[in-house]
């Protein structure tokens, strides 16, 4: 079986290992290499790296829209293709090119959170399960059947990177499945998504991680736990700007402005909003690093007085 594999960050390396151990994977398409830390050099993608390891033949073309990029990828001559957060969109023309057409792993229980960033979204709405899905892909934004699908439940105190790695790993094993299924030539059947329930993920943004303190707390805590390695969540406490990475909700009533502080305990640190009381648990100040609340107050013993 011949797999053609495009796909780029982190999230997509386990589905690549999924890949190589069902078929030959003939050639890895990922992102051009991107100036990346402190010195701004040229950056391999983890997916680039992980070819470039397992001696695999990698192609980085910018887009798709040349006769020549098409005409290569039809020369490798491939029974499938395998797509995993590339970060390209694939015109229809590639799409009809091997012979199973172009599968995509996405990190959602489709319909719900097409898009970039669901496993961030389905955090930040508060959402209880989430999943994989194995989705034929069409020409619309992740608009195509769904043939495989597997669900789990998000905990919750789960963070995004967290769920990111918990997802990685589903959506290799749901890849495997398939991949064994179709090299058996068992054909999966295409269910079409449900035209209700359909919810867009958008891409993050930085300027969204800055926490509103009259919004309800159980809303900031999903929003610290989604954005949680990045953007990271941030917010004014007492006089000075902090990034928070743990925090939760409590119920407490209370008559207090939104952003004061109720109480300043090695617990955390609990702050009025709009509705409940956001415990903070680990925060950062500007140029430090995470700490404990804690460790936080021993340096902020006007919290404390």
């Amino acid at each position: 079986m011949r797999i053609v594999f495009a796909g780029t960050p982190e999230f997509a390396v386990p589905c690549l290992r999924a890949a190589a151990s069902k078929g030959e994977v003939v050639a890895v398409y990922t992102q051009p290499d991107r100036p990346a830390g402190r010195g701004r050099g040229l950056t391999p993608s983890p997916v680039k790296l992980e070819a470039v390891q397992r001696g695999i033949p990698v192609l980085q073309p910018e887009n798709f829209r040349s006769a020549e990029s098409k005409a290569a990828l039809r020369a490798l001559n491939p029974d499938v293709m395998i797509v995993v957060a590339y970060g390209l969109i694939l015109p229809q023309s590639v799409l009809d090119i091997p012979e199973h057409g172009c599968w995509n792993v996405h990190a959602s229980l489709l319909p719900r959170w097409r898009g970039a960033a669901p496993i961030q979204r389905a955090i930040e709405a508060g959402d209880a399960r989430t999943g994989v899905c194995l989705m034929q892909m069409e020409k619309g934004l992740d608009t195509g059947p769904v043939l495989l699908a597997q669900a789990i439940d998000i905990g919750p105190e789960e963070t995004g990177g967290q769920l990111h790695d918990r997802l990685a790993e589903l959506g290799a094993k749901v890849l495997s499945d398939a991949l064994g299924l179709l090299r058996a030539t068992i054909q999966l059947p295409p269910h079409p998504q449900p035209a209700e329930g359909v919810t867009y993920a958008h891409k993050l943004d930085k300027a969204e991680a800055k926490l509103d303190w009259s919004q309800p707390a159980s809303r900031l805590a999903n929003k610290v736990r989604a954005f949680n390695p990045w953007p990271v969540a941030e917010a004014q406490l007492a006089g000075e700007r902090v990034r928070i990475h743990a925090a939760v909700a409590l119920d407490d009533t209370h008559d207090a402005a939104p952003g004061s502080v109720l109480h300043a305990t090695r617990d955390g640190i609990d702050i009025a909003c709009g509705q409940g009381a956001l415990r903070i648990r680990t925060l950062q100040r500007d140029g430090g690093k995470p700490v404990s609340a804690q460790d936080y107050l021993n340096a902020r013993r006007d919290l404390t007085a």
